[in-house]
């Protein structure tokens, strides 16, 4: 891995400062500047772990300069990336928002933290505690000569204090027995056979739980296979990655879920991605919206044994992806507390709708995200903007006329 670690408190001549002011001002609206340092990234790196581990609440400021030079390029680019165009829909970028050869970042577990731009210059409040790294936006493969100069800095809180995000409690108000004698333990199909296991639920009102799943890199399942085609091409077009595939229809509450949820590498989306329902109960927690959730992970192809047909198998262990669901809304930062709720005869061994079995230790996630002016204040900090070019005309034109020629896949389960 061809980056370095030059040193400690150094500035480069020709950068400005993080804010563009100078080091009191800066110190003042940020905060005490904890740790400074400054970093060699070279094009054949895609990514590397800083060794700079922050808290939540703190403010990393990021200022990246230097040049790199792809072989296919016209020319040479800064942090910010090269612009998008239409062949880069052939490529799975670790960022698809942003451009081949931006320099990006992640904070907390590279499994289930979400990466972010940072170009030129950032500055963000991490979400999490955890190990910042950085990267390069580009592939195994396919990776470019030259070097960028990275300059890091963290500051402490604007308060000084430190923030307690995601807090592990023992129990959350409302969350009893009383309670889960009002929710299935189970989704049914629409024949009413019984499938999946409720496995967590969200305290939160709708745009905090949208926002939330968002954040953590999950997406929306589209209702139907051609809505799922043209969004598709559509996402692709905008570099984010495809993991629509369509949903079947499972039910709770007397009606079909509310939102499908998923989360997945593009290129194993056919045959393996997280994926979860979820749907509103019809009775808040003391007046706030609760959500009922079940959460499963695809790993394959199995016969569906209602049908004789081809369907999704699950893996059996289902606990796994209700921890991975704790685990990538968690590192958003907007969950404020998490507590895990032995329900009466918990369920610990079923078969799904379509005859896959699995097993858990009957325990339900409950999460409860954070009030709306955290939320908002998180938001206003985590926010990266990056507009990319995409040159479609002709070539986009076919692409979408072609539509109409595809064949339609069968709904995952």
């Amino acid at each position: 891995m061809s980056a370095q670690l030059v040193r400690e408190g150094a500035t480069t001549p020709s950068q400005q400062p993080a804010t563009g002011q100078n080091d009191a001002k800066t110190q003042t609206s940020l905060g005490k500047k904890r740790v400074s340092q400054q970093i060699q990234l070279t094009g054949d790196a895609s990514s590397m772990e800083t060794g700079i581990d922050v808290e939540p609440g703190e403010h990393v400021v990021i200022t990246a300069t230097g040049k790199l030079r792809y072989s296919d390029a016209k020319e040479d680019n800064g942090p910010d990336g090269l612009a998008r165009n239409f062949r880069d829909l052939l490529r799975i970028l670790p960022f698809n928002q942003a451009g081949r050869g931006a320099l990006i970042g992640r904070i907390g577990d590279k499994d289930v933290a979400q990466p972010f731009l940072v170009g030129s210059h950032c500055d963000v409040v991490a979400p999490v505690a955890g190990h910042l790294a950085l990267g390069i936006n580009q592939t195994s493969d396919d990776t470019a000569s030259g070097t960028y100069v990275v300059e890091v800095a963290v500051y402490a809180p604007e308060d000084g204090k430190a923030h307690t995000v995601a807090k592990q409690v023992g129990s959350i108000s409302g969350i009893d027995s009383a309670l889960f004698s009002k929710i299935p333990r189970r989704v049914t199909d629409k024949q009413d056979h019984p499938g999946d296991m409720v496995n967590f639920l969200i305290l939160g009102s709708e745009p905090a739980m949208q926002q939330v799943f968002t954040a953590a890199g999950w997406v929306k399942v589209d209702a139907d296979v051609q809505d799922a085609i043209l969004h598709g091409l559509l996402e692709s077009i905008s570099k984010e990655s495809y993991v629509t595939m369509p949903m079947s229809q499972l039910y709770l509450f007397g009606r079909p879920q509310d939102y499908g949820w998923a989360h997945a590498e593009p290129i194993n989306v056919v045959k393996t991605r997280n994926h979860l329902r979820i749907w509103k109960a019809p009775f808040p927690v003391h007046e706030e919206a609760l959500w009922v959730g079940a959460a499963t992970h695809d790993i394959g192809l199995e016969r569906d044994q209602r049908n004789n047909g081809i369907t999704h198998k699950i893996d059996p262990d289902i606990d796994l992806e209700r921890d991975y669901v704790e685990k990538t809304l968690s590192a958003t930062g907007l969950v404020s507390e998490i507590a895990y709720f032995l329900p009466d005869h918990p369920l610990k061994e079923a078969t799904t709708a379509t005859g896959g079995s699995f097993h858990s230790n009957g325990k339900v996630l409950v999460m409860k995200l954070a009030e709306p002016a955290t939320t908002q204040s998180m938001l206003k900090h985590r926010a990266y903007r990056f507009s990319a070019r995409v040159d479609c005309c002709g070539n986009c034109a076919r692409a979408c006329s072609s539509l109409s020629t595809w064949q339609a896949p069968t709904p995952a389960r």
